[in-house]
Formats: structure tokens, C-alpha cells, sequence
């Protein structure tokens, strides 16, 4: 379950995507670096993600693992249900009282792994398989409000 996690969050894959990954969806390109190349589910919009190396690292781990050999998937994913059931038996168990899913995961790629590290919105905006930028800037907001509250904070600790 935790892989699968990762892999969103370094990808950007929705669930539905990342539970329908093949192997026929990572491409090789001119100078070895492996991406996966898809259709989004959800809209039917082709998208790029290059594979970082903690992700593909993640997908070769499993690619003689059971359950992939028998459905032709790269990863051993559970129905959407049960990864959100167990993402909020940890939740709890931390003591994490947010609303957490596996679309999560899709933000933390939107705003943690790309925005926050100085990637285009145009980019992230393919990278998330979006028709137009104004779809991605929802996540840079979410970012800059983060950023907001983080300063607010700061501000009164450093007024003391």
C-alpha cells in the first residue's frame, strides 16, 4: 500500500490511473530515461510523467510480484476503498484528524514534489494530464495559502 502511495505522490497519478499502470505505459526516450505515457482515465487526456528514481525503483520492486504477473499491472493495487480504509487506519493511528484519500497523493505531487521545487505550472499542469493551466492553478492557490499560514506563523513566533 505505502508503495503505491509513493508512486502518486511522484507521479501525480489519480488512483484509477496508477491502478490501471502497464508496463506498455513506461516508455524508454532517446536518452534512457524511462516515463510513463498515458490516457487519463477520468478525462481521455494523454499525458508525460517522467519517472524519478525512487518511483521507478518502486515499480521494478514488484514487477515479479504475484498479483502483477497475473493481471499485467505494474503495481499490486487494491481496490480504491481499501487503500483509502488503510490511509485512514494510519491517519488515525498518528493522530492525523484530516480527511485523508489516495487523491491526496496528487496534490502532494501538484504542490509539495513540483510547485514548491520551482516547476512550471505548464509543465505540472501535462505532467497532471490538465487541458489548460487554469485547472493546475488550483494547486499553486492550495500552495500559496500553505505558504501564507506557514509566514503568519513565523511572524508571531519571531514578534515574541
Amino acid at each position: 500500500m505505502d508503495a503505491i502511495g509513493v508512486v502518486c505522490c511522484f507521479t501525480g497519478l489519480a488512483f484509477i490511473d496508477v491502478y490501471n499502470l502497464k508496463s506498455e505505459h513506461i516508455i524508454e526516450d532517446a536518452k534512457g530515461r524511462k516515463w510513463i505515457h498515458k490516457q487519463r482515465q477520468k478525462t481521455d487526456v494523454e499525458f508525460f510523467v517522467p519517472l524519478l528514481e525512487l518511483p521507478l525503483a518502486l515499480i521494478e520492486k514488484y514487477k515479479d510480484h504475484a498479483l502483477c504477473k497475473q493481471s499485467g499491472k505494474v503495481l499490486p493495487v487494491f481496490a480504491n476503498q481499501k487503500m483509502n480504509s488503510y490511509i485512514k487506519e494510519i491517519a488515525d493511528f498518528c493522530g492525523i484528524k484530516k480527511h485523508l484519500t489516495m487523491h491526496i497523493a496528487r496534490y502532494t505531487f501538484a504542490t509539495t514534489v513540483t510547485l514548491a521545487n520551482n516547476i512550471k505550472l505548464e509543465n505540472v499542469s501535462k505532467m497532471l494530464g490538465h487541458t489548460t493551466t487554469r485547472m493546475t492553478e488550483h494547486y499553486a492557490h492550495v500552495l500559496n495559502e500553505s505558504l501564507a499560514n506557514d509566514m503568519d506563523k513565523l511572524s508571531g513566533i519571531i514578534s515574541q
